[in-house]
C-alpha cells in the first residue's frame, strides 16, 4: 500500500469526533485508506445486496454488530441508517468508533448534513498526490508521462495500462453513478458531453456554447457540470473578486480533477501525442490544479483557490488566499523559463502591492529555485508549495 497524506489527517479527527466521513471519487482509494486506520475493526460494504438488506431492514440490529465501532463503506447506498448512527453515538459518547465512506457528495453529503451534524469530520480523498507516488517511488518519470497515466491508484497498485483502466473506468463507474443522479437514458450524449468537457479543461466555462455544441439545452449543461462535480470528476474554479479598479471575468474555469482522465478523453495514448497535442498547456495546468487541491484536501481543508483575469485579458492562473493575503501562482508548462514566463505575476504584483503573499511560478521543469523575490517550482514539488 502506498502511503497517503491524508491517515495523519484522519488519526487525528478520531481523537476529536465519533465519525470520520471519507469522501471522493470512484477507486482514489477510500476503502484501502480506511481499512488501514481501523485494521482492527471490522469491516462492511453497504454495496453488498446482503448488507444493504440487513442495513435498511433492521438498522439497530446491524449497528450492533459493531459494538466497538467500524468502516462502514458506501453508506450512501443506505442513508436511513444515518439517524440511528447519530443516536448510537449520543449514547456511547467515544471518540473515532467509526469511519464513513462515500462517493457522491449529494446524496451522501445531504443526509450527513441532516444527521450527523457536529458528529462527523470530512475528508476528501482524490487520487494520489505526486508526492505520495514519489514516497514510494512510482512517480513516472517525465511530466508528459505523468499526464498520460494520471493517479488513480488501481493504476499503480495493478500496474495497468491507463488506457485500458480509463476505458472500463468511464463505463463501469461515471455511466453508473450518472444514471444514479440523474437517471439520464441518453448516455452516448452524456459521454459526448463529458468528452467536450475534457476539451475544455483549463478553459473558461461558457455553459452555453458547451449547451450548444452538445445539442442540449443550458439548463441540462448546468445539471450535467453539477453531476461531474458532485462526483469528483472536475472542479470549477472561481474568479478572485478582488478588483484593483478593473473589470473581471465572472465565469469560472473548469479543471479535471485528474490529468490521466482528461487526456484519455482527449483520445491521447502516448507520451508522443500529448507532446504535440494542442491542449498540452491546459492539461499541465490540470494537473497543478489538482495536485494544489490535493494538497489542502489532505490535511482536512477546503481549496481555498482561485484565479484572477480582467476584461483586458491579464491574468494570473492561480491566486490562493492565505489569511488576510493573496498568494498569486503562475503556471507554465514549458520546461525552460524566459524572462517573459515573469510577466504577468510581476504586473499582478504592481497592482496587489501590500495584499500580495509570497509569488510562485510552477513549471515542468525539473529544478526549483528563486528568481528575484518569486519562488520558482518544478513539477514534482508543487504539492509542497501550500503547506
Amino acid at each position: 500500500m502506498i502511503n497517503r497524506i491524508a491517515e495523519k489527517t484522519i488519526k487525528n479527527l478520531m481523537r476529536g469526533f465519533p465519525i470520520v466521513t471519507l469522501t471522493g471519487p470512484r477507486q482514489s482509494g477510500k476503502t484501502t485508506l480506511a481499512r488501514a486506520v481501523f485494521k482492527n475493526k471490522p469491516y462492511a460494504s453497504l454495496e453488498e445486496p446482503d448488507l444493504r438488506l440487513a442495513a435498511s431492514g433492521d438498522p439497530r440490529s446491524f449497528l450492533a454488530r459493531f459494538p466497538d465501532g467500524a468502516v462502514l463503506d458506501e453508506v450512501q447506498r443506505c442513508p436511513d441508517i444515518l439517524s440511528y448512527l447519530q443516536t448510537l453515538v449520543d449514547k456511547d459518547g467515544r471518540m473515532g468508533l467509526y469511519i464513513l465512506t462515500g462517493s457522491q457528495q449529494f446524496g451522501l453529503m445531504s443526509g450527513i448534513t441532516q444527521s450527523l451534524a457536529g458528529r462527523t469530520a470530512f475528508v476528501e480523498l482524490l487520487p494520489f498526490a505526486v508526492q505520495e507516488l514519489n514516497g514510494a517511488d512510482q512517480l513516472p518519470v517525465d511530466i508528459d508521462s505523468m499526464m498520460l497515466t494520471g493517479c488513480y491508484p488501481p493504476i499503480y497498485d495493478r500496474h495497468l495500462d491507463p488506457a485500458s483502466w480509463y476505458s472500463a473506468y468511464v463505463t463501469a463507474y461515471v455511466e453508473r453513478d450518472v444514471r444514479q443522479m440523474l437517471k439520464i437514458h441518453e448516455l452516448e450524449t452524456f459521454q459526448r458531453f463529458v468528452r467536450l468537457c475534457a476539451g475544455r479543461t483549463g478553459q473558461l466555462l461558457n455553459l452555453s456554447s458547451l449547451a450548444t455544441e452538445c445539442g442540449v439545452t443550458h439548463n441540462t449543461a448546468k445539471a450535467w457540470i453539477s453531476v461531474l462535480e458532485a462526483s469528483y470528476l472536475v472542479f470549477l474554479l472561481r474568479p478572485h473578486a478582488v478588483n484593483f479598479n478593473k473589470r473581471l471575468v465572472k465565469m469560472p474555469k473548469l479543471y479535471f480533477l485528474d490529468v490521466g482522465l482528461a487526456a484519455w478523453l482527449l483520445g491521447i495514448r502516448t507520451t508522443e501525442h500529448i507532446v504535440t497535442h494542442p491542449l498540452r498547456g491546459n492539461l499541465f495546468e490540470t494537473f497543478v490544479i489538482s495536485e494544489l487541491i490535493k494538497s489542502q484536501l489532505n490535511r482536512g481543508g477546503k481549496p481555498s483557490l482561485f484565479f484572477w483575469r480582467d476584461s483586458n485579458g491579464n491574468e494570473v492562473d492561480l491566486i490562493v488566499e492565505v489569511g488576510p493575503k493573496l498568494m498569486p501562482v503562475e503556471i507554465k508548462s514549458g520546461r525552460t523559463l524566459t524572462h517573459e514566463a515573469f510577466a504577468g505575476i510581476e504586473k499582478w504584483l504592481a497592482l496587489a502591492e501590500k495584499q500580495a503573499a509570497a509569488p510562485a511560478l510552477i513549471y515542468a521543469g525539473d529544478d526549483s529555485y528563486k528568481h528575484k523575490d518569486i519562488q520558482v517550482v518544478c513539477w514534482k514539488d508543487c504539492g509542497r508549495l501550500l503547506k
